[in-house]
This record gives structure tokens, C-alpha cells and sequence, in this order.
């Protein structure tokens, strides 16, 4: 029992040193390993010191190249952030409008879709539109009928109410009151005159005219009778003053006819 026990002691110890061999090795390596690293650590800060001082010195125009090319892409960069958020606003704006673009075509379609057929529709359309203007055209062709029956309708009250006034005339035994004419001829000796018009002129027998002179009246002639282009008419006795001459070529014009005074009075 007790070689066992010598022998188990024997082994544990041989494995404990075996174990502190082991880790001595590791422990000098992980020295040799560090001190390495410490040795390339000191070089790297050397040689970046170095870089560092030849940045300094030797490269100042280059560096301040650097620093302007990162001053204009900065500035760069803030132009196109505008320029993206004025084109984000725009596109949200056409976006927007599309929309309501949209809605409309819709509404459009859905109050066509009520009517019928576009083809159809345009094709009703169209017929419409040339009954319109054949409408148009019989409006404008019926208003200009129009017109001219207007023009002859008053033409025709006109040489209505003139035969008014020549028939009034002729019923009152009153020549027409636009007559003027002259005289043609006179016979003093039988108390009698002759007229350059008659019925065209619109003179009535039995009607009472006025021999005008230089705007004033100097006699009065009864018409005795009446052609178609002339007339005679007898001189009314105490209508003219005793120095006064007829003369052919006097003016005639329509006078008031007497009046005949009951008797007695």
C-alpha cells in the first residue's frame, strides 16, 4: 500500500514539474513575444513621427490643395442638398397635381361612362353642332327676310299715308299740299289761267291755289279743270291788287279753300 502511495506521489510530481516546465517556456515566449512587439511599436512611431514632420515640412501646398478640395465638395455637397430638396418639393408638387389630374379623369370618365359611348357621344356631337349652324344660317337668312319685309312694310305705310293724304285731299277738294308748278300761259281778257301739271301733280278741280311771288302771295286761282299734265284755273276776282300783273312762269301752290258763309250771316 505504502509503494502505491509512492508511486501516485512520484507521478503527481513528475506531472506538476512537467506542467511547470511547460508553462515557464510559454511564459518566456510570451516575453520574447511582447518585447518583439515592443520593439515594432517604438520603429512604427518612429517612422510616423518622421511622416508626420515631412508633412509638415515638406508638403504645405499640397496639404492646403487638400483642404481647398474639401472646402468645394462641401460646398458641393450643401448645392446639391438644395438643389435635391427643391427637386423633392417639386416632385411632391407634380405629384400632388397628378393626383388631382387623376381624380378629374376619373370623374371625367365616370360622367361619360353615364352618358354612353365617347364615339357615339362625339358623333351626336358633331350632328348637333351642324344643326346649330344650318340653324344659324336659316336664323340669319329668316332675320335678313326679315329686314327687308321691315324696309317694305314701311315703304309701303309710307305711299300708304301719302294715298291717305291724296284721297283726303281729293275728298276735300283740296289740291295735294306738296304741289308745285307754274303758270303756262295766261288769258287776262277771259280772267283765266293755264298749268304746267295736272292729275300727276296731284292738283283737284274745284281746289284753291296761290300764285307766289318773291315769297309773298299776289292772287288766288279757282281750278276749273283738270288732264293729266296740265290744268286751268280762273283767276279769283279782288285776289289780286289792281298793279299787279300775272306773269308766265309765276310759282303755284296749294291755297285753303273758302268756305262757302251760310246765308243770312
Amino acid at each position: 500500500m505504502a509503494n502505491v502511495f509512492g508511486i501516485l506521489t512520484a507521478i503527481v510530481l513528475a506531472l506538476s514539474a512537467f506542467i511547470a516546465f511547460k508553462n515557464k517556456a510559454a511564459y518566456e515566449k510570451e516575453i520574447t513575444s511582447t518585447q518583439a512587439e515592443k520593439e515594432t511599436l517604438v520603429k512604427t512611431e518612429a517612422r510616423l513621427a518622421a511622416a508626420k514632420d515631412r508633412f509638415e515640412v515638406t508638403l504645405p501646398g499640397e496639404r492646403k490643395e487638400v483642404e481647398d478640395e474639401v472646402a468645394s465638395y462641401t460646398s458641393q455637397e450643401a448645392d446639391l442638398t438644395k438643389a435635391n430638396a427643391t427637386l423633392k418639393s417639386e416632385i411632391e408638387t407634380k405629384t400632388a397635381k397628378i393626383s388631382a389630374s387623376k381624380q378629374k379623369l376619373d370623374d371625367i370618365r365616370e360622367r361619360t361612362r353615364k352618358l354612353g359611348d365617347i364615339s357615339q357621344l362625339a358623333s351626336k356631337l358633331r350632328t348637333l353642332k351642324s344643326e346649330i349652324a344650318d340653324l344659324g344660317q336659316s336664323i340669319d337668312s329668316t332675320t335678313a327676310k326679315l329686314a327687308n319685309l321691315t324696309a317694305e312694310n314701311a315703304s309701303a305705310e309710307t305711299q300708304i299715308g301719302a294715298s291717305q293724304a291724296k284721297f283726303k285731299s281729293y275728298a276735300d277738294g283740296e289740291s295735294l299740299p306738296d304741289l308745285n308748278t307754274r303758270i303756262r300761259s295766261i288769258y287776262p281778257n277771259w280772267g283765266f289761267v293755264t298749268l304746267a301739271a295736272g292729275n300727276n301733280a296731284g292738283i283737284v278741280n274745284n281746289s284753291t291755289l296761290n300764285v307766289v311771288r318773291g315769297g309773298e302771295t299776289i292772287a288766288r286761282l279757282m281750278v276749273t279743270g283738270v288732264e293729266n299734265a296740265s290744268a286751268s284755273a280762273t283767276i279769283i276776282p279782288d285776289s289780286m291788287a289792281a298793279d299787279t300783273t300775272l306773269m308766265v312762269g309765276d310759282r303755284v301752290v296749294p291755297g285753303i279753300k273758302e268756305t262757302k258763309k251760310p246765308a243770312g250771316n
